[in-house]
C-alpha cells in the first residue's frame, strides 16, 4: 500500500479532464463548489463545456437532465449532503425516473469531512441514492480507483452516483488493477471471517486483517466499491466460505453497505454479521482521526467486530 495520502476527489478531477480531452459530449456542472469538488480542473481546461450553477443544486440537476436529453454526458458536482439532501426530488423525478445519463458526483462524504460538522457530513446519502431505481452507486476506496470509477461511469448507461471524500487516503489499488462496475475486488484471502468494506474503510479493513493474522485469524477482505448493482455472488461466497461477516463503512449502517450486505445474506445465506459504521446518529465536528475513534470506525474496532462475528458462528 502507498501511504501517500490523496483525496478520492482528486482522482475524479484528473479523470474528468482526461474524459474531456477524448469526448466532446462530456460536460461538467458545479453548484458553487467548483474548486472543492475538483470540477475546477475541467473548467480551466474546457471553459466552454463548464456550467457554474451557483448555490442552486436543484437547478443544477434539472439542467444536467436537459443536457443529457440533448446527447451530452453531464457530471453534476457538489457536496454529497447537498446533492442527496437538497436535490433528491429532482434526482428522483428528472434523472432516475427518466433513466437519464446523468453522473452525480457527491464529494465530502462521511465524517472525515471533519471540522465542518454534521451539516456538511453526508452519512445518509448512499441510502438515499441506492433506493432509487436505475441508479448506480459507487464508493471508491482511493484516488486511483476514483479515477477508474469516473471513467467507467462515463460509459455506463443511465444515472450514476459517485461518492467521494475530502481528506487524503492511502493508495490501496494499483494502476494495473481492473475496475468493473458491479464487480467486487477481493484484496486478501481468508476463511475465518470476511470483512466487506467500501471507501476509506477498505484501508482500515486491511489494517485489521494484518492485526488478526498476528492472532492466527485469517480474514478475507473485500472491496465492495459498487453498492448498486451489488456483487451478490461475492457476498454469498464469502458467507459460505467463512461463516461470519463484518461490514465497514463511513456511512450510516442503515441502508448503506451494512444494509446492502444484510439484504443479500437474509435472502440467500444468513450468517452472523457485525456492522462497523455510523450507528443512527449525526456526525460532529472534529479532526477525522478523532472522529473515527469516537464513531468506532478504526481497524481496532473492526478487529473486535471480527472476533464477535466469529464467536457467534456457534449460534448458527
Amino acid at each position: 500500500m502507498n501511504i501517500n495520502l490523496k483525496p478520492t476527489r482528486d482522482g475524479f478531477g484528473e479523470a474528468l479532464v482526461e474524459l474531456g480531452e477524448k469526448r466532446q459530449d462530456i460536460v461538467a456542472l458545479s453548484a458553487d463548489l467548483t474548486d472543492s469538488t475538483r470540477a475546477g480542473w475541467f473548467k480551466k481546461r474546457f471553459p466552454e463545456r463548464f456550467f457554474a450553477m451557483g448555490v442552486s443544486e436543484q437547478d443544477m440537476i434539472c439542467t444536467a437532465a436537459g443536457l443529457a436529453l440533448s446527447g451530452k454526458t453531464p457530471f453534476a458536482c457538489t457536496f454529497g449532503v447537498f446533492a442527496a439532501g437538497r436535490a433528491w426530488d429532482q434526482i428522483r423525478v428528472s434523472v432516475a425516473y427518466m433513466d437519464l445519463n446523468v453522473k452525480i458526483v457527491g464529494t465530502h462524504g462521511g465524517i472525515s469531512v471533519g471540522p465542518d460538522g454534521p451539516t456538511h457530513q453526508a452519512v445518509e446519502e448512499i441510502t438515499l441514492m441506492r433506493v432509487l431505481p436505475n441508479m448506480t452507486v459507487i464508493v471508491p476506496c482511493d484516488a486511483l480507483e476514483a479515477k477508474k470509477a469516473t471513467i467507467a461511469s462515463a460509459s455506463c448507461k443511465g444515472p450514476v452516483y459517485l461518492r467521494l471524500g475530502r481528506s487524503g487516503v492511502p493508495t490501496i489499488t494499483k494502476p494495473g488493477d481492473k475496475f468493473e462496475i458491479g464487480k467486487a475486488d477481493t484484496l486478501r484471502q481468508g476463511n475465518d471471517v470476511a470483512i466487506i468494506a467500501c471507501g476509506y474503510e477498505v484501508y482500515e479493513a486491511l489494517l485489521a486483517c494484518d492485526a488478526l493474522k498476528k492472532e492466527g485469524i485469517a480474514a478475507r477482505v473485500i472491496n465492495l466499491h459498487t453498492l448498486k448493482p451489488v456483487d451478490r455472488c461475492a457476498i454469498v461466497k464469502a458467507a459460505k466460505d467463512t461463516g461470519a461477516i463484518v461490514t465497514a463503512e463511513e456511512h450510516s449502517i442503515i441502508g448503506g453497505l451494512g444494509g446492502t450486505v444484510s439484504e443479500v445474506l437474509a435472502q440467500e445465506f444468513p450468517v452472523p454479521i457485525e456492522f462497523i459504521g455510523v450507528k443512527d446518529r449525526f456526525g460532529e465536528s472534529g479532526s477525522p482521526e478523532k472522529l473515527f475513534k469516537i464513531f468506532e470506525l478504526t481497524a481496532e474496532d473492526i478487529v473486535k467486530a471480527a472476533k464477535r462475528a466469529i464467536a457467534r458462528k456457534k449460534m448458527f
